[in-house]
């Protein structure tokens, strides 16, 4: 069920917003594990901001999107498998969705929810407490990047607004991937980071193959 999906550049968030990008059958995936690496060693180290102002709906998160479609749809179209929408509508109605944070897949549609890699409350006290309100919509709903990925209910629930400081995937297959996607994420939206969680992300890193 191949729909297009929104696509938002990291030099594009302010100027021009929104851009149109190909449907993919999964998160887009991140560089190698050497750029990784030299990411995560260019972020910044900053004492975390304080979580005044803080609020889910400043990131305005499941926007509609260029297709009609809300940016949670988008994510369950691209990533299920045999997803089928509902007559007329962009909600899906039947699918698979793997989980991979606790290796598991999800056959309901209302247990598949959508996890942001890097967490709304993690951005706002390591940036987006600064940034304007476009931006900040950009990266509640950013397609283009590692941010958005399906997650059971439990594994979602599990992470809440923690950083892999504070929280990993019981799946320890999938540290490479997340610490990747986690870092890729953050050094594209130059948010900061601290010691213990540059040393988690360090550590995770150590498990992948390439």
């Amino acid at each position: 069920m191949p729909r297009a999906a929104l696509g938002l550049s990291a030099a594009a968030v302010v100027l021009v917003g929104l851009t149109a990008a190909p449907a993919m059958a999964e998160p887009p995936a991140p560089p190698s594990t050497s750029t990784i690496r030299t990411e995560l060693a260019a972020l910044k180290v900053a004492t975390p901001h304080s979580m005044d102002g803080y609020a889910r709906d400043k990131f305005s998160i499941w926007a509609k999107q260029p297709d009609g479609c809300t940016t949670r749809q988008e994510v369950l179209a691209r990533d299920g498998k045999n997803v089928q929408d509902k007559p007329g509508s962009c909600q899906p109605s039947s699918g698979s969705w793997y989980s991979a944070y606790d290796d598991t897949t999800v056959t309901n549609v209302a247990q598949a929810t959508i996890d942001h890699m890097v967490p709304l409350a993690e951005a706002w006290r390591s940036g987006a407490d600064g940034w304007t309100a476009d931006q900040r919509k950009a990266f509640g709903n950013d397609l283009k990047d590692p941010q958005l990925v399906v997650a059971s209910g439990s594994s979602n629930s599990s992470k809440s607004d923690s950083g892999p400081a504070d929280w990993k995937p019981t799946n320890h297959a999938y540290w490479c991937t997340y610490a990747k996607d986690y870092t890729h994420v953050k050094s594209v939206f130059k948010l900061t980071t601290t010691d213990a969680e540059k040393t988690a992300l360090s550590s995770m890193l150590d498990t992948c193959t390439n």
